[in-house]
């Protein structure tokens, strides 16, 4: 084994990453969904958001992995943080640099590894956004340039905890983070003849809420409508609020008709909270579902206009709702 060099830089670099505040942090959605997502895309067992610091390796985000963290001279991103370029290892087994590493001959068995650097806006190497499989694997160079796209994301995360990717109200991703997850999540797919499906929701008589019973409710009912959207669909499905009462997720790996399950569970769930005692209103919602076509959809803004007018055109269909309790 091969420990890990010290970067030049190495003042620096520790000082860039203990001024941006995220060391020994909660875990957080904001970085979590990142992880969820590489490890989708890439069919991995386990994906890390890792932070080097001066003697350890610590986790801001690590999905399939049980540890925080581990000791720096054991570590893979210890090498990926020398360079801009994406580390690969393809079989731990065959590198001098790993081949008796304790993480390689024990948990996790690490095989396979790939880690792109994440850089601070003055340049600085912070840690990795990484992916680890338990068997050997190749890596084109285009799931390298995947991965480099994900880590930019993650990076521009670590630069500064309130980039606006996040809807404060519901804690769901915004427009501007879905489209750019989205369009990564599509860009694959392309690439693996891949299928996904685009699921738009609209809020009915959201202005009733508000105006009945104060804008304070409506928040309330954002909130909690949004939480049913996060918990009823896979923890890998993108799930963003693109308006002020609209939502979206991205299926990945689902076609037309499993879609449509999918909204039918969440209906489903809506409707059992709507029959608890003493709510003050009803969440009533029309959606739009519709199937990613490669030649048709080349960004997900177009998919999210062609979903959004189903939406709409079941929404019109409807009688106007009453969302508001009659006992108000």
């Amino acid at each position: 084994m091969i420990k890990p060099a010290i970067p030049l830089d190495e003042e620096g670099r520790v000082a860039a990453l203990e001024a941006s505040g995220v060391l020994d942090t909660a875990p957080e959605e904001r970085f979590d969904r990142y992880t969820r997502l590489v490890r989708r895309l890439f069919d991995v067992p386990i994906a890390l958001v890792s932070l080097v610091d001066r003697n350890r390796q610590w986790f801001k985000s690590a999905d399939g992995l049980k540890a925080r963290q581990t000791p720096r001279d054991i570590s893979f991103c210890g090498h990926a943080i020398l360079d801009d370029e994406v580390l690969v290892v393809g079989d731990a087994t065959g590198d001098e640099r790993f081949n008796d590493n304790p993480l390689v001959l024990g948990d996790p068995n690490i095989r396979f590894y790939a880690g792109c650097p994440l850089k601070s806006p003055d340049g600085f190497r912070l840690g990795t956004l990484c992916i680890i499989d338990k068997t050997p694997r190749e890596f084109s160079r285009e799931d390298e340039e995947a991965l480099r796209d994900v880590a930019a994301m993650v990076a521009s995360e670590l630069a500064t905890l309130r980039l606006a990717t996040i809807d404060e109200l519901t804690g769901l991703s915004n427009r501007r983070a879905f489209n750019m997850m989205a369009d990564q999540s599509l860009s694959l797919c392309a690439r693996n003849n891949g299928i996904a499906s685009l699921l738009v929701i609209d809020l009915d008589g959201f202005r009733q809420i508000n105006e009945e019973l104060g804008y304070a409710a409506g928040d309330k009912a954002l909130v909690e409508f949004g939480q049913m959207l996060r918990t009823s669909f896979r923890e890998s499905d993108v799930v963003a609020r693109v308006g002020a009462d609209e939502f979206c997720v991205l299926l990945a790996d689902s076609d037309l008709e499993h879609a449509w399950r999918g909204v039918e569970r969440f209906r489903d769930t809506v409707n059992a909270r709507n029959e608890m005692p003493g709510r003050q209103y009803r969440l009533l919602f029309s959606a739009g579902v519709i199937q990613w076509e490669q030649g048709r959809h080349k960004r997900v803004t177009e998919l999210l206009r062609d979903a959004d007018l189903l939406m709409v055109e079941r929404k019109r269909s409807k009688p106007l709702p009453k969302a508001v309790s009659a006992v108000l």
